[in-house]
Formats: C-alpha cells, structure tokens, sequence
C-alpha cells in the first residue's frame, strides 16, 4: 500500500496543475510543486496547517465543496486578488461514504487574464485614438502637410482660403513636395468634403487611352467598349474635386478638351454629342515650369490661366529644414508600428546629417529613407554611422572632410564644385521628369555631354 502511495504522490506531484487536498479540520495534506510555484508557498510552511491562514477568502472554493460536499467543475476563481484559475474541486469519503476532505485541481490563468485586460485598454485606447484622428482630420484637413515652417504655414494658410471657394487651383513644387496631400485636405476643407475625391496621374496614362480614361465613351462606340458605356474621371468626380496630377504631361488635344468642360461645365462622352452638365472643382499639379512649356508651344495658354486662378507652391524640404526633425520623427513612429518594432532614437550627429543633405526627393525621399532605416537596423539608436551605412551615396562625404583643416583646399573646392553640378543635374531631371533632352537644353550642354556627366557621378 505504501508503494502505491509513492507512486500516486510522485504522479501529483508531476501535474501542471496546483493540487490541494485537504482534511475535514481544513489543514493541507498535499500540495503539489506546482501550488509553490502558484501561490509561492512553500510546503514546509503549509502542510498540516490550516488553509484559511494562508487564503483568507470566505468563498475558497475548496471549503465550499467541503461544507455543500458537491463537486466543482470548471470554474472561473480568485483565491488571491493576484491570482486567476480555473477550477475544479471535489470533496472526498472514505469507504464508509463519511467525508474526511477535499481536494480541489487549479490551473492558473493570470496572465491570459492580464493580457485580455490589456488588449480590452489597449482596443479602448485605439478606438479612443481613432475617434481624436477622425474628429482631428475633420477640424484640420492639413494635418497631413506636417511642420511648423514659416514658408509651408505660409501655404497652408492660402490653401485654407482656396478651399473656401470653388475656384480652380493650380499647385506647383518639386517632386515629393506632397503636392497631392496638399489637394486632398483643399477638398477635405471645403464644402464638396462629402463628394468624391478623384485623382488623375495625366504622367502615368497612355496617350491613346486619354480621352476614354478622362472623358469615358458611349455604349457601342468602339470594338471592346463596354455594352452600356463607361464613365470617366470626369464624370466620376462631379460633385466632388478632380485632382489632376502631372497636368503638364496632359496632351495638347486633351488639353483643347478639357478646357471645353472648365469653360462650359458640360462633358461630351466619346460618342455622345449631346453633353452632360457636371459640377466639378479642379486642382491641378506639376513639378514643372508651365511658362516655359507655354513658350515651347506645349502647353496652352488659355488652360493655364484658367486653371491659374489661384496658385499654391510646396516649399523643397531643403527650404523647411526646421521640420526636418519633425518628419523624422513622424516616418519613424510611422514604420516602427506597421513592421512591429520599437521606435528608435536618432542622435544628435546623425540628425545634423539629415539636416545638411539636400533632399532632391523632399517629403517623400526622407519618408522612404526612414522606412529603410526601420528595416535594416535593429538597434534602439540610429547613429551617424547608421544614416552613411544606409544611404551611402548622399554626398555627405563633402561635410565629412571639409571638418579636417589639414586637407588641400584645391581638391575640396573641385569636389565641392562637382558635387554642385550633381545636383544642379538632378534637380534638372527632376524638373523635366526625367526628361534627357529637355535637361540637356536647359542646362545648356549638348545630350552627349549629359550622358558623359551621367556616368561619371554614377547616376
């Protein structure tokens, strides 16, 4: 009998569950290693004593089975105010059917239960915070354009009074600048906020695709129409804002069209002679110079300024450095939360660096810059070495050895120069989108020339 004792104790003893048998008097006859583990008392201290000197709760659910002598299953129970189990008790009888004890099976839950508390806060914090960027996005639709610099506020500040009105809105800057989120919160701001936001990259349609895309076509008109016809961008955005991006890219014929509609508030579907009245609002976008596409004869005069009513320019990054550290921060909490790591800091020296690089792709270039650093480094601090590992071909090398006073001024004054034409080059490119002949012409260089300079900074 003995043996089998052994055996069933080493058997408790080895549960996952904390076991507690207890006699009729309510003194600890067992308690398993894991009860220690639960509970952190020890079986020195609580064999053959009483239970209630160590749980102080009147509803313990093992004194309950042993005074109701029914047996407990499944039972959510809060021994201590720190511990959450699942339990099941029952009571015990000898072979003459009298009760000598109760034995009850607990399987700890605290921290399911903690972590269930946690998402309920944290499901509570997020839909709290949901609700503050709803209800901010609808106080301040230019929320987005984010910084504090003089020569952005100054933008913002036109761009709410341009959404006041209906008039057609032509917005210049650099690519990157965040020409399209500057016409999103024009539209948010005004009173068509309710109606459709439609945008049309005029950069990124086939030429022979034009006039279906932006006008769409009657039933029947073509081979491959579709049987009731289509609706285009037009179309799709009456009542709301058509926001057309790369307007310079628009096709002169296109170009005749569209200020057809501006002009008559009426749209002709291809195949249809009769017209549509719409009610849209134009935005318009370009990183180009309009004036001297209007000189090349490549872009009318007449649509200019019609669409030119009032202007809006989104200032470089390199002219709005003083947000510089904003955006950083505001890409790095960005990115730490969609790829689910901690946000890191940047150090002073490493700051200092993005302050003096140019960013010839603005906004957008920092924003995919910070997007890189949250991927490739898993450190908590982002170093000066890290923003050189990570963007090796920014130029800063220029800053770096123009701190050493010992080093020849003649080849630092060279490079300085070459790094100046560089950029000169890329802005240019940028300008013309991409544009070889045209950057070649307005550089004043021949295009062999170009493609020589080209190759020998590696661009």
């Amino acid at each position: 009998m003995s043996n089998i004792l052994s055996y069933l104790n080493s058997v408790l003893a080895m549960e996952d569950d904390a076991i507690t048998i207890i006699n009729k008097e309510k003194k600890v006859l067992f308690w398993n290693d894991t009860a220690v583990k639960t509970y952190s008392v020890t079986q020195e201290d609580i064999l053959n004593e009483p239970i209630t000197l160590f749980f102080q709760r009147e509803d313990l659910v093992v004194l309950q089975v042993l005074d109701s002598k029914e047996e407990v299953w499944n039972e959510y129970h809060r021994p201590r105010e720190d511990k959450h189990v699942v339990i099941n008790a029952a009571p015990v009888f000898d072979e003459a059917k009298e009760l000598i004890g109760a034995i009850s099976v607990e399987r700890d839950i605290t921290q399911i239960v903690k972590l269930n508390a946690n998402l309920e806060s944290t499901s509570a914090e997020l839909n709290e915070l949901r609700q503050k960027v709803h209800l901010n996005n609808e106080e301040n639709p230019f929320i987005n354009l984010r910084g504090k610099s003089e020569t952005l506020q100054k933008t913002i500040q036109m761009a709410r009074k341009a959404a006041k009105t209906d008039a057609t809105t032509l917005i210049l800057g650099e690519s990157g600048t965040g020409k399209e989120i500057c016409a999103r919160a024009v539209h948010e701001a005004s009173d068509r906020r309710d109606g459709p936001f439609i945008p049309v990259n005029c950069g990124a349609i086939p030429q022979a695709l034009f006039e279906s895309e932006l006008f769409g076509y009657e039933g029947g008109t073509f081979t491959g129409a579709e049987k009731n016809g289509k609706a285009g961008k037009l179309e799709l955005a009456d009542g709301g804002t058509l926001f057309l991006d790369e307007v310079g890219e628009l096709p002169l014929e296109m170009q005749v069209k569209l200020l057809r509609v501006l002009q008559e508030e009426t749209l002709y579907r291809i195949g249809d002679s009769e017209g549509r009245k719409i009610d849209v609002r134009f935005v318009a976008a370009t990183n180009q110079n309009l004036k001297l596409l209007m000189e090349e004869k490549q872009f009318r005069s007449d649509l200019y300024y019609r669409l030119n009513v009032i202007q809006l320019t989104m200032p470089p990054l390199r002219n709005r450095i003083e947000d510089i550290p904003e955006l950083t921060q505001v890409f790095l909490k960005q990115f730490a939360l969609r790829y689910q790591v901690a946000v890191p800091e940047i150090d002073q020296h490493a700051l200092h660096l993005l302050l003096e690089y140019r960013w010839p792709g603005n906004v957008r270039e920092l924003r995919n810059f910070m997007e890189r650093i949250i991927i490739l480094s898993e450190k908590p601090f982002i170093t000066e070495k890290d923003i050189l590992t990570f963007f090796p071909n920014a130029g800063w090398e220029l800053e770096k050895k123009a701190d050493n006073p010992e080093k020849d001024r003649t080849p630092l004054l060279l490079e300085e120069k070459e790094n100046l034409e560089k950029q000169q080059i890329e802005e240019m490119l940028i300008k013309t989108n991409g544009n070889k002949s045209l950057a070649a012409k307005k550089l004043g260089i021949s295009r062999m020339t170009l493609y020589n300079k080209l190759r020998k900074y590696e661009m």
